[in-house]
């Protein structure tokens, strides 16, 4: 069972299907588990807690399991599996179609760009001016590729290398880690804000599992941009943003591009810039794309050095 097959498996999927309906994403469905959690509790860190644990391990034991028995059949059967898993478990085309929709309609539909950024921010867009709709874009974009792509591969990575180098069955524990990140990204998606302290557990939990991929993510959005002078920016900003790792993909977006990227009344990234114009925009969800292939390359040639694709 491949490692380096599966990912090759998830990166065909991506390429090819890009993103299945929401009715039969196994996200969604993760979602309506999580959503009984987000309502007034007594004791509400202790359910948040409770739940921060045992919904993403309950993810992972499935999607492991399920690698397991495919494994146990046809000679590629596990890592067949394992491709699908990974592949449900990370987002880039489609983040960037929609991207893509909300800068062109920012430009010709103000409300269509409004009711797209939904799909995209968790922010109120009811008052948000073209420009500020092209930065929320941007912003979500370059977010979404730490969340989206970067994080769940990592870990594939990650524990791919560890299981081998520990003796163990690499793929079922692998494809369970994927799973595990993005379960933990979803519980925060959904209840990580200030006004539920049922969230706070996930929220913590997703701010000590993304610092490594929020890193990467914008150390490889500079490498699409072309430079390592963005990274340096970015750092300059950081202070503004509540996140502690959103602010590194966003921050180098906005220095890439040398634009503002700013949700108003939260932060302003590159504040002595003016807002994207839809050129920009555009530059800054190809960079992102750009990124996007160079995590898939990296992941392979990683597993593909630490001789975990046999």
């Amino acid at each position: 069972m491949s490692p380096v097959v599966a990912l090759l498996v998830a990166g065909a999927l991506e390429a090819v299907v890009g993103e299945p309906p929401t009715r039969y994403h196994p996200v969604a469905w993760l979602g309506s588990l999580v959503a009984p959690l987000d309502r007034e509790w007594t004791r509400p860190l202790l359910v948040g807690s409770f739940g921060a644990v045992a919904l993403p391990l309950a993810a992972a034991a499935v999607v492991a399991g399920a690698v397991w028995v495919a494994g146990s059949g046809p000679p590629l059967g596990g890592a067949l599996v394992a491709g699908l898993a990974l592949f449900l478990s990370t987002s880039l085309r489609r983040l960037l179609t929609v991207a893509r929709s909300v800068v062109a309609d920012a430009e010709t539909d103000i409300d269509a760009a409004r009711e797209g950024l939904l799909a995209l921010a968790g922010r109120d867009a009811a008052a948000l001016s073209p420009g500020l709709l092209r930065s929320a874009a941007v912003e979500s974009v370059a977010e979404n590729l730490a969340d989206g792509l970067v994080a769940p591969l990592s870990a594939f990575v990650l524990v791919a290398a560890v299981a081998v180098t520990a003796g163990v069955p690499a793929l079922p524990l692998a494809a369970g880690a994927a799973a595990w990140v993005k379960a933990v990204n979803t519980m925060d998606s959904m209840l990580g804000y200030r006004a539920k302290r049922v969230g706070t557990p996930a929220a913590r939990l997703d701010d000590a599992v993304m610092w490594l991929p929020a890193r990467l993510s914008a150390a490889l959005l500079a490498v699409a941009f072309g430079s390592a002078r963005p990274l340096a920016h970015a750092r300059a900003w950081l202070a503004g943003v509540p996140s502690p790792n959103s602010g590194w993909p966003m921050g180098v977006a906005a220095a890439g591009l040398d634009v503002r990227l700013e949700k108003p009344g939260v932060y302003v990234l590159n504040p002595d810039a003016a807002l994207p114009d839809a050129a920009a925009a555009g530059r800054g969800v190809r960079a992102v794309g750009v990124a996007g292939v160079l995590t898939y390359v990296l992941a392979g040639l990683s597993l593909a050095a630490l001789g975990v694709g046999t």
